[in-house]
């Protein structure tokens, strides 16, 4: 199975664990030429965009250790854009999440991140 193929499946996961504790999915898999995020949803109040990373073993790290700061600003950079043609105004309460799957278990990091603003 090709990487694409395992990180859909392991998202669809992701994406029923989240529901099943009160997240609403609004989007999976949304690109735009800056990047892509996995998952975008709403809970208690929040439009939440959400990075999923499995690792079947510790052999290579650890999942959750993959969401380094780079790939924290590429999805803070995503989410503005998403934000931004979807209608949501800066009073959005926005929050940025991190699943790890490692294995069969799953880490739900709420609020992993704070939001990294662009460079000008």
């Amino acid at each position: 199975m090709n990487k694409r193929r395992t990180g859909a499946v392991w998202e669809k996961v992701a994406a029923e664990y989240l529901i099943k504790n009160g997240m609403r999915v609004l989007e999976t898999n949304f690109r735009c030429r800056l990047g892509e995020i996995d998952l975008i949803g709403s809970h208690q109040g929040y439009l939440v965009f959400v990075e999923v990373k499995y690792r079947s073993t510790s052999e290579k790290g650890y999942a959750l250790e993959a969401v380094d700061h780079r790939k924290q600003c590429r999805i803070c950079r995503v989410a503005d854009y998403y934000r931004y043609t979807h209608g949501f105004g800066d009073e959005a309460s926005v929050r940025y999440d991190v699943v790890g799957i490692q294995g069969a278990d799953v880490e739900w990091i709420q609020n992993a991140f704070p939001h990294i603003y662009a460079r000008r």
